[in-house]
């Protein structure tokens, strides 16, 4: 009898710790520092009124499966969303250019363990835009986003199309930061 109240309370604990682990894991990120604490945006995006859009290309076997159409998709999907969005005169030349976006579509290599146990995740295909100072070459940002897995054709080329569109977002937002972040350096 002692022993049956026993496991009764040890199996009672070990559920009370595993709900205490599962809720824990459960409560959202700490929220991101206030804006004061942010670290700048370099000035160089801020100020820049012309661009120069740069196709890295796609790494191979993305096109047509699991994406349509062919490599030169992402840059002119992306070449033709900055366009509309007006922001900056694209320009032919990058000589011409303020700042250089160089975008590509990769699909990393990666671990291809079905055990997921030790951290390890296979790679998903992703869009890299690294944006250049033209005058310097340095880089000043590069801002990544990846594709999400899909098993139908039609399911790939909108989760291609929703992380180009993020991407772009991102450059948005990014390149709208108030003029104060810049003139904080």
């Amino acid at each position: 009898m002692l022993y049956a109240t026993s496991l009764r309370y040890f199996l009672f604990v070990c559920a009370a710790l595993m709900f205490a682990v599962f809720a824990n894991a459960q409560t959202p990120a700490a929220a991101p520092p206030p804006p004061s604490s942010l670290a700048p945006v370099p000035p160089a995006l801020l100020n820049a009124k012309t661009a120069f859009i740069s196709n890295a290309g796609a790494d191979s076997g993305l096109f047509p499966h699991p994406f349509s159409g062919d490599p030169d998709r992402p840059y002119n999907e992306f070449y033709s969303s900055i366009q509309s969005w007006g922001r900056y005169q694209l320009v032919a030349d990058p000589s011409e250019a303020d700042l250089v976006f160089e975008l590509k579509l990769t699909a990393p290599y990666g671990p291809s363990n079905p055990s997921k146990q030790n951290g390890a995740a296979d790679p998903l295909p992703m869009f890299r835009l690294v944006i250049l100072d033209r005058k310097t070459h340095y880089v000043l940002w590069a801002l990544t986003e990846s594709i999400d897995f899909a098993f139908l054709q039609k399911t790939h080329d909108n989760n291609f199309d929703a992380a180009l569109n993020a991407i772009t977002m991102d450059l948005k937002r990014l390149t709208s930061a108030p003029a104060s972040t810049a003139a904080n350096h």
